[in-house]
């Protein structure tokens, strides 16, 4: 057998997945502040350099594990949401069941989070850094609901930006206290944000 030959951009794409991945897992065991670069490249077979080179500062690294996560999660509703085909057929009850599965003994996600964006809140020049990537991930979490909400004939009674902004700074503390507690907070909190979205044909002025 011929040894498949690896394109630069394929080798780019693997050394930064495995990066990610070793990042997740060292961060979740050490936490944000305890997680040295040395350890998350050496966990993932690579020096420092690597990451540096790829990312170029730890909350560059973080952010992009948090945005692969994100992708991840909005994934996973990929094939319920595509089966709203109208506005009367958005099923609250559904999408609450499917981020329950995705959850289910598997709080790190929303931890790590919560532990990201209490750095942040704590170190003014690290939130400088990543403030443009936060936009990004912002705007590309804007451009999924509106996508879908026209798709199904809806519009959004707020901005989907500021609706956005919101599901990114809410995301964790809902999951996490679902989990601390055992009390559902998820379905309420998604008939919250739905309460946002109406049918495009009325109530236009609104």
């Amino acid at each position: 057998m011929v040894a498949e030959r690896w394109t630069r951009q394929r080798r780019v794409e693997h050394t930064r997945s495995m990066l990610l991945d070793a990042a997740e897992e060292v961060v979740a065991r050490q936490g944000f502040g305890a997680a040295a670069l040395e350890v998350i490249a050496d966990a993932a077979g690579y020096t420092r350099g690597a990451i540096y080179s790829h990312f170029g500062t730890k909350e560059e690294l973080f952010l992009a594990v948090m945005e692969r996560q994100l992708q991840r999660f909005l994934g996973g509703f990929t094939d319920i949401v595509e089966s709203f085909q109208s506005f009367d057929q958005l099923d609250v009850e559904k999408l609450a069941r499917r981020w329950r599965e995705q959850i289910i003994g598997n709080p790190d996600r929303a931890a790590l989070g919560y532990e990201f964006t209490l750095f942040l809140a704590r170190n003014p020049e690290a939130r400088t850094r990543v403030a443009a990537q936060r936009q990004q991930t912002a705007e590309s979490l804007a451009a999924y609901i509106t996508g879908h909400i026209d798709k199904i004939g809806g519009r959004m009674r707020i901005p989907a930006a500021a609706l956005a902004r919101l599901l990114i700074a809410t995301y964790e503390g809902v999951t996490l206290g679902s989990h601390i507690d055992g009390e559902d907070l998820i379905e309420p909190y998604l008939t919250l944000v739905l309460a946002n979205v109406a049918p495009r044909e009325l109530n236009p002025g609104v």
